[in-house]
């Protein structure tokens, strides 16, 4: 075919409304899909007329061309949530899924204002290795070197540290959960401890 403009148009006015019902049904019949796959194969059309032998055959080979497109839009569509997890990864952040209702939240916030209730309560040498191992998770001979220790005292420090950050927070749920345990009792039956 010799790739003029006009000839091209009336091939397109003549079957491009059979192509789009083809493009509709592997498109499982959604219109927009059908419809961006016809503009994106009359345009790969345009650009390869000239490997069209026959004029009559035009609309098997667009459909054809559409068929391909629509088989990109699918691979395509059905590789975009592994793309955008590996993109969410590459940057660093955690896909783990949707956030954690308010209440969960909530309770987060909580057990972490009681853990630093109860660090703040631990004598300084204690906080500081339970600090360093458990908060900040640096290996045992870097603590102990960190703060002037042998490893045998910085192990024995930070078991004692654990202990009392322990019984603290123990004591502190136990009074958490037996004011509210009080807040949902009826007046009659709370016990009043004045």
């Amino acid at each position: 075919m010799n790739g003029s403009s006009s000839d091209f148009e009336v091939l397109v006015n003549q079957h491009k409304d059979v192509v789009y019902r083809q493009m509709l049904r592997a498109c499982d019949g959604r219109h927009e899909d059908a419809e961006d796959v016809l503009v994106d194969a009359l345009l790969q059309a345009w650009r390869h007329l000239g490997q069209l032998q026959d004029p009559a055959a035009f609309r098997s080979w667009l459909a054809q061309i559409g068929r391909r497109v629509c088989w990109r839009l699918r691979n395509r569509e059905a590789l975009l949530p592994l793309l955008q997890l590996s993109v969410l990864q590459s940057e660093g952040l955690d896909p783990a899924g949707p956030p954690p209702a308010l209440e969960e939240q909530m309770d987060v916030l909580r057990m972490k204002a009681l853990l630093d209730e109860a660090l703040s309560a631990l004598p300084a040498e204690l906080a500081e290795i339970y600090r360093l191992r458990d908060l900040e998770g640096i290996s045992g001979s870097e603590a102990a070197s960190a703060l002037g220790l042998s490893t045998a005292a910085m192990k024995s420090r930070l078991h004692r540290a654990r202990t009392v950050l322990r019984t603290r927070l123990d004591s502190l749920l136990a009074a958490q959960a037996q004011n509210s345990l009080s807040r949902n009792l009826p007046e009659e039956k709370r016990i009043n401890h004045d």
